[in-house]
Formats: C-alpha cells, sequence, structure tokens
C-alpha cells in the first residue's frame, strides 16, 4: 500500500479534510470573554491560514454550570452557541474545518472548589455514584448523584446543544470522554458503580455515550459528525482503572455506536498532567501575580499549596515522553475501521510521518505548540517527512497551565520562546505578562 503523509485528504464520516494534521483540543480562555467568537478567531484564524486541516474547539459545556475552568465556554441558551457563528464563517473564510468539543466537569466542576462558583451554584456537582471513600477524602465538596432520568435528561441535552452547534456552523462535535471530566467518570470504575443500565461492565458503562450519539443523531442529524476523545487506559493511585483491553472494547463499541472517529488517550483518574506531560511550572507558583490569583480561586493558602504539591508530583510521575500515546492509539488502530486520531507528545514531522507511514493512526493532533506557534501547521506540511527532526517551538514547560486553571488566556506564557520568535519574525501576538 502506499504510504499515507500528512498532506493527503481524508473523509471523517461526512467531513472531508484536506490533510491529516489537526489542532488539538486546548483551552482558550474565552469563556469569559464579552465576545468569546472574537477570541476564538484570534487563536484559529492563523492556524486555519497556515494550513491545518482541522481544528477541534476547546471543551464546551452543555449547561450553564460545569465547567472546570473560568477559561471554557458554557451554553445555557441557543443564543449563546449562535454568537460563535462569526467564528465557523472566519475559520471556513480561512480554508480551515472547525469542531466543538462537548461535554461537561461533573465533581470535579468549578462548583466543587473555585471561591467564586461554589456560593452561587445551582445544584451540587455532578457524579455517576457516590464517591469512594478515599476520594471523599480528597473531595471536600458535596455531590449530586444523577439519578436515571438525569441521565436521560443530560443525554438530551447533548443532542439540542449539537444541534445548536451544527446551526452555527460547526462542521462536527467531539465528545469530551477523557481528562477526568464526567463522560470519563461514567467509563470509570473508579467513579461509576451504578446499578442501573449506566454502570457494571464496560458495556454498561458506555450506555451514556453511546446514548448521547443516538440524541446527537436525532436531534442534529445523522449526517452530522460526531468524534469521540475517550480514556482508553486510565491510571490511578487506588484501585483498577480503564485497561487497554476494556480501552479497545470501547473503541468498537464507539464504530458501532456510529461514530466518525476516535482519540483515545491515557488519562489519569484525578486531574492533573498526565494529559499535559512536561516540566513542574515553577515559574508559575513563584509568579506574585498568579499566586494571588490562585489564592482567591481557592480561598485558603492550605489548598493553594496542595495545587502546588499536586502538579510537582504529577510532574515528577509523567515526565515529557515522545508520542507518549502511542501504543493506545496503535492498538484502537488494529481493532477498528474507523479514523484515529494520535495526540500527544507529537513534536516533530518525523513522528508524524512515521505514525501515518506505519498506519498506527489516520490523523495527527498537535495541542499546546500551537499557542508557541500559531503558523505550525505551514511548516510542518512543508516538511521534508521522517528526516525532518525539527521540533516545534513549544518546550514543554507548562507554564501556560496554571494561568489556564484560573481562566487567563489560553496562550504560551514563555518569555524565552517570545523572544526566540520576536528575533525571528517580529513581536509575538500570543506574548503575556501575569501581573
Amino acid at each position: 500500500m502506499p504510504t499515507v503523509r500528512l498532506t493527503d485528504p481524508i473523509d471523517i464520516g461526512t467531513l472531508r479534510l484536506k490533510n491529516r494534521l489537526y489542532r488539538a483540543p486546548v483551552l482558550e480562555g474565552a469563556g469569559g470573554a464579552e465576545d468569546p467568537a472574537a477570541v476564538y478567531a484570534r487563536h484559529f484564524v492563523p492556524n486555519a491560514a497556515a494550513g491545518v486541516g482541522l481544528i477541534i474547539q476547546g471543551n464546551t459545556i452543555v449547561c450553564p454550570e460545569g465547567r472546570t475552568s473560568p477559561g471554557m465556554s458554557a451554553i445555557g441558551e441557543r443564543e449563546r452557541m449562535l454568537a460563535l457563528a462569526p467564528l465557523t464563517r472566519a475559520v471556513h473564510d480561512a480554508g480551515g474545518k472547525i469542531v466543538t468539543q462537548l461535554g461537561h466537569g461533573g465533581l470535579f466542576a468549578l462548583e466543587a472548589w473555585h471561591t467564586k462558583f461554589a456560593p452561587v451554584r445551582t445544584s451540587p456537582p455532578y457524579a455517576p455514584s457516590p464517591l469512594p471513600l478515599w476520594l471523599r477524602a480528597l473531595h471536600r465538596s458535596q455531590t449530586h448523584v444523577l439519578s436515571t432520568r438525569e441521565v436521560q435528561q443530560l443525554t438530551e441535552r447533548f443532542g439540542l446543544v449539537a444541534a445548536w452547534a451544527r446551526e452555527a456552523g460547526y462542521d462536527g462535535v467531539q465528545l469530551a470522554a477523557s481528562n477526568a471530566k464526567l463522560l470519563h467518570q461514567f467509563l470509570s470504575p473508579i467513579f461509576n458503580r451504578r446499578r442501573d443500565r449506566y454502570g457494571g461492565d464496560i458495556h454498561g458503562r458506555m450506555t451514556f455515550i453511546r446514548e448521547i450519539r443516538e440524541a446527537i443523531a436525532r436531534e442534529a442529524g445523522a449526517d452530522f459528525p460526531v468524534l469521540l476523545k475517550y480514556t482508553a487506559v486510565e491510571l490511578t493511585p487506588i484501585g483498577r482503572g480503564i485497561d487497554l483491553g476494556e480501552g479497545v472494547e470501547i473503541a468498537r463499541m464507539a464504530e458501532a455506536a456510529g461514530f466518525a472517529a476516535l482519540t483515545p488517550v491515557i488519562a489519569d483518574a484525578l486531574p492533573n498532567t498526565s494529559i499535559a506531560r512536561g516540566e513542574f511550572p515553577r515559574a508559575s507558583f513563584d509568579n506574585p501575580g498568579l499566586r494571588r490569583r490562585l489564592l482567591e480561586a481557592t480561598g485558603s493558602r492550605v489548598r493553594a499549596a496542595l495545587v502546588h504539591v499536586g502538579m510537582f508530583l504529577a510532574a515528577r510521575k509523567y515526565p515529557f515522553a515522545p508520542v507518549w500515546n502511542r501504543d493506545v492509539f496503535r492498538a484502537v488502530k488494529a481493532a477498528v475501521e474507523l479514523p484515529v486520531f494520535a495526540v500527544g507528545g507529537i513534536r516533530t514531522p518525523a513522528e508524524a510521518a512515521e505514525i501515518l507511514a506505519r498506519g498506527e493512526a489516520d490523523m495527527i493532533g498537535i495541542g499546546r505548540p500551537f499557542y508557541a506557534e500559531p503558523d505550525l501547521a505551514r511548516r510542518f506540511l512543508a516538511a521534508a517527512g521522517p528526516s525532518d527532526t525539527a521540533a516545534t517551538a513549544c518546550e514543554s514547560c507548562n507554564r501556560c497551565i496554571v494561568p489556564q486553571m484560573l481562566g487567563m488566556p489560553g496562550v504560551c506564557y514563555n518569555p524565552g520562546i517570545h523572544k526566540l520568535r520576536r528575533h525571528a519574525s517580529g513581536p509575538s501576538p500570543t506574548a503575556k505578562k501575569v501581573a
């Protein structure tokens, strides 16, 4: 068979993409902006103009509550989604395609811990089941275990918001079932110990996601592409999480349910930097402005210190490794006919070319490096392929993580990178100073 190249087109359901490179979903920090469409456009239009095949917008919450960062968008009504139509038009005019993630934070939503959001929440954060004892000691907020009827209502809500997304011009949606969010929590044996049809073995724990897919087909149309990003291997400090065998079985069930593409990843059961491997961002905790913001958000020096310690330990446990999800997406690709998206630690054109040439995945995803290099797609698509080992500008320093968590703009906060880019091509539009 001929070697697949990054520049080759591909069909994702009814969606035709001009190449195999996509911007993976990360936080853009537009949720609290007066004009979110304009903020998103500042991120995405340069990517589209540089030739990226697909942009996946970061997690959009399908309810007014449920964000895990103040910078996420949350959809309370149809008008809020339709206000993003100028964004989708701008991306299309620049030659790109755009999909938005849909999800919910579940028990790790802001309403569980943030001093601004917790006092005004309309209900406790959602959970699939009562928390295990070890987690109850860490998660001090009250939670609301969803009833069978409430899960069904939330299923319909996903379908309705997807229909609004189509109306706003999005080319598809991706379900956010990883990174310790609610859909991941339903998949996980750590969190999901339900005794109705939404619990039990992996087939029962997958029911919520399958029914969301059915609801989207009813509300947005059977031809509207629905992608799935999910935890195929779950790491946990206590108990048994999702293993790779179950991760592959989830992929087979998703294929049978009519999903258009899959992004399988490794993620921890608890929210941490297992999904953004790299250095411990010491500079963020040394910065007086960020320390003040973190203290204001957590409301306690002890809780702020726990964030510091948690990130330090996660950085030690999950150091950067090139293509860290390879074993997972390769196993899923071997089990299904659906397009499989690779993501996680892909930093050179050579790595991208190798993944495609070996048939390990069908799309190449890059996330945080787009903060540092908005025109990255142009360089990757023009690269020499397997011999091009020139890495992205991103150093995986993780200085973007703490600002993102606090709702600040999703941009590169590494001054060294901006200095290099200014020297090479003039002022960087992404440079940020924390005050």
